[in-house]
C-alpha cells in the first residue's frame, strides 16, 4: 500500500476512475469493471464511498477476496475513518418496533370479520 488517501480525494475519482473503500483500504477498480460478475452498475453505485458492508453482505468467495488485493492503491487516512457514510436506516419494521399488539392482530382480525360479513350479505341477496 503506497499512500493514504482522504475521503474527498476518493470521491473525486468517480468520474474517470472507479475508486471505493473496503475495510479502510482504497481500491481502484477501473480495470475490473467489465470483469465484475455482478455487473458494472453494482460497482458504480458504490463508487467514491465505503462499500465494506455491501461487499460483506454479498458473501464474496475466498478467491474474490484474494483477487481484490491486487486492486489496492492505498489506505484511507485515519482522520477520515470516523466520517465514513453509514448506511441509511432501513424501513423494515421488526418485532422490537414500537407498534402495539393491537395494530398487528386486532385490526386485521376486524377487517377479516368485516369482509366475511360483507360476503355473507352478498350471498344472501342472490
Amino acid at each position: 500500500m503506497a499512500e493514504q488517501s482522504d475521503e474527498a480525494e476518493i470521491q473525486k475519482q468517480t468520474t474517470l476512475e472507479l475508486w471505493l473503500i473496503l475495510h479502510h483500504k482504497v481500491y481502484d477498480l477501473t480495470k475490473f469493471l467489465e470483469e465484475h460478475p455482478g455487473g458494472e452498475e453494482v460497482l458504480r453505485e458504490q463508487a467514491g464511498g465505503d462499500a465494506t458492508e455491501n461487499f460483506e453482505d454479498v458473501g464474496h468467495s475466498t478467491d474474490a477476496r484474494e483477487m481484490s488485493k491486487t486492486y489496492i492503491i492505498g489506505e484511507l487516512h485515519p482522520d477520515d475513518r470516523p466520517k465514513l457514510n453509514k448506511p441509511p436506516e432501513t424501513l423494515i419494521t421488526t418485532v422490537d418496533s414500537s407498534s402495539s399488539w393491537w395494530t398487528n392482530w386486532v385490526i386485521p382480525a376486524i377487517s377479516a370479520v368485516a369482509v366475511a360479513l360483507m360476503y355473507r350479505l352478498y350471498m344472501e341477496q342472490d
